[in-house]
């Protein structure tokens, strides 16, 4: 049990239970499940998150009521509510999170009731104390509005179940703490992956762009510079393969362009603008690269239903 206090606490507080309505921000600290309004997360990096509140603010959140995949903070414009850069760990409310999947901490989850659209979202209807989970993942990727957001698999606690800790950061030894993990993981942000597949197929195509033809020169000896792009994201949530069929040779622009669906590929591998439709360029294919036309289906989907 918590006591009513300004600073981090964990579990659900005294006097309060799953299912209680609480009218607006005030009451919820007053009853000691979130500390502050206007932001969904309630938490620090050194200690970790202790609460959230789902307000229906991002595309790509999901509830299911038992499993939640709930998108964090950063990267909004305060005026207008859209999306205008990626989110990354090191903000103070993902990074908290990420300590509390490190740590074992139990999160409170509060739900906003009658959420209103526009770019300061309301919650009409007073708000909800969903009770206890446990951040059980989480990832980068990039979101329905085109920037990369930081998410995380939150899953309901059952009476008296609690969190064990677990590791956050792939690179770390054993004999590291997890909390030690977690602000490492969270400083790097990013691991840099490049694949023997991603190697080979650099390789095929002289680090030349598939889809522009540019070939970044980056050396007096004629050495070029390109990037590996999975047409079907690997790692969590897409899951695509790591395999010849699913990857592409891109210059920087191409990459970030395709990675965001503002470039996609068609059935006949025609390179179209994701956000008009119009055909852009008809992808070059070097001799042995059969590109995976269940790779390009799973990309499109990706962005099947984005507002533009």
């Amino acid at each position: 049990m918590v006591n009513r206090s300004s600073s981090v606490q964990f579990g659900t507080p005294d006097g309060v239970a799953e299912g209680d309505w609480f009218k607006g921000h005030a009451e919820l600290h007053a009853a000691g499940l979130h500390r502050f309004s206007g932001r969904g997360i309630s938490g620090i990096e050194a200690t970790g998150a202790d609460s959230i509140v789902l307000s229906g603010g991002y595309l790509d959140d999901q509830d299911e009521g038992s499993r939640i995949v709930y998108t964090g903070e950063g990267g909004r414009d305060r005026h207008t509510g859209r999306m205008v850069a990626d989110q990354t760990l090191g903000e103070r409310g993902n990074a908290a999170l990420v300590m509390s999947q490190a740590k074992g901490h139990p999160v409170r989850v509060i739900e906003g009731l009658g959420v209103t659209g526009g770019k300061r979202r309301r919650a009409t209807k007073g708000y909800i104390y969903r009770g206890l989970y446990r951040v059980a993942e989480h990832w980068l990727t990039v979101g329905q509005e085109g920037f990369r957001i930081c998410q995380f698999e939150l899953l309901k606690l059952g009476p008296g179940q609690v969190p064990a800790p677990q590791s956050v950061d792939p690179l770390a030894g054993a004999e590291t703490a997890f909390e030690e993990q977690a602000r490492r993981y969270v400083s790097q942000d990013r691991l840099v992956r490049d694949s023997k597949v991603v190697s080979e197929v650099k390789r095929m195509y002289n680090n030349t762009c598939q889809v522009c033809s540019l070939r970044l020169v980056v050396s007096l000896e004629g050495e070029a510079y390109s990037e590996g792009a999975h047409i079907q994201a690997v790692g969590t949530p897409h899951f695509g393969a790591d395999r010849i069929e699913n990857v592409l040779c891109l210059c920087p622009n191409c990459h970030a362009l395709f990675d965001r669906g503002a470039l996609q590929l068609t059935d006949e591998l025609h390179v179209v603008d994701g956000l008009t439709g119009q055909f852009r360029a008809a992808l070059a294919r070097a001799k042995g690269h059969d590109i995976g036309i269940e790779f390009a289906r799973k990309h499109r989907e990706r962005w099947a239903n984005r507002l533009l």
